[in-house]
């Protein structure tokens, strides 16, 4: 019986993370791995309170894994920092080498390896889709986590192209329901404002209350994840997390057969999916460009 830990920055009920870990499963499972046969798994939620992220990975460390899976970079640090032994595979993570995860992407040269969310560039692409559904908008409010340095580095590259668009930016962060509702609702006070809810788990934890303040104040919105869309939401557009985290059985059913982390390239998104909300976009009074449309995985009528 092999053991593998998981650690999971959300909570144990919502969706948004059971898919992924179904995904999961389904992966060890066509892989010979069958959960009470030959693996045991032992799970950890965050909740989203960052600052016991360390106390819960050395929680999940002291079972003695041979192996854990981490969603996001926040747990993925928090293992590390408990462990330089145990292998760690994160299933979504923007920038692991400049957080410090791994060497390189090629060679990640330690304990950890796995697979990334999106490259900070692809940022950029958030606001050249919300300005093409949305061309009135001039002031756009960024949410993301100020404690988490890749999602500082997100919106710094959301901030590099927004001269070009004639946008107006305001970081948000999501650390906290009702600091991001008095944000949001003090923000939407001017005209001509939108959303961007960049990638982290503090957009996935507080999903319902994102959506609700973006209908209610009418503001255009572009998100990561299509969970976010199935809530309501206008726009999403950004890795198949569900496919990195069902890619991500294979890393670690070749770390149980005996791989080592730093032998294993950190792989890239295989696959991007745009999704659009025309039910939303009515209600918000936005005729969706026909380009638009052609580009869309799915669309919502």
């Amino acid at each position: 019986m092999r053991r593998i830990g998981v650690f999971m920055p959300g909570v144990a009920d919502d969706p948004e993370y059971e898919v992924r870990i179904a995904a999961f499963l389904q992966g060890l499972g066509e892989l010979g791995w069958i959960v009470g046969r030959n693996v045991r798994i032992d799970y950890r939620w965050g909740a989203g309170d960052v600052e016991r992220y360390r106390v819960i990975a050395a929680e999940l460390i002291a079972l003695s894994p041979d192996v854990v899976l981490a969603f996001g970079y926040a747990t993925a640090s928090a293992l590390q920092k408990a462990t330089r032994s145990v292998p760690i595979v994160f299933g979504s993570v923007t920038d692991p080498v400049g957080g410090g995860l791994v060497a390189s992407l090629a060679r990640p040269g330690g304990n950890a390896t796995g697979f990334v969310s999106s490259e900070f560039g692809f940022a950029g692409k958030w606001l050249e889709l919300l300005k093409e559904v949305a061309p009135r908008v001039t002031r756009v409010a960024v949410l993301r986590n100020a404690a988490i340095a890749s999602q500082i580095a997100l919106f710094g590259s959301i901030q590099s192209v927004a001269p070009s668009f004639g946008v107006e930016l305001r970081p948000i962060d999501t650390s906290d329901a009702g600091e991001i509702e008095r944000a949001v609702t003090a923000f939407a006070g001017e005209p001509n404002g939108g959303l961007i809810a960049a990638s982290g788990a503090g957009v996935i934890l507080h999903r319902e209350l994102i959506v609700t303040l973006a209908a209610r104040h009418r503001l255009p919105a572009v998100y990561a994840y299509r969970g976010h869309i199935a809530s309501g939401g206008l726009i999403s557009y950004g890795s198949d997390q569900v496919d990195n985290f069902r890619q991500a059985a294979s890393y670690v059913s070749r770390i149980l057969k005996g791989e080592k982390p730093a032998d294993l390239p950190v792989q890239a998104p295989t696959k991007y999916e745009l999704v659009i909300n025309l039910k939303t976009a009515k209600a918000l009074g936005l005729d969706i460009p026909a380009t638009v449309l052609a580009r869309a995985d799915e669309v919502i009528e």
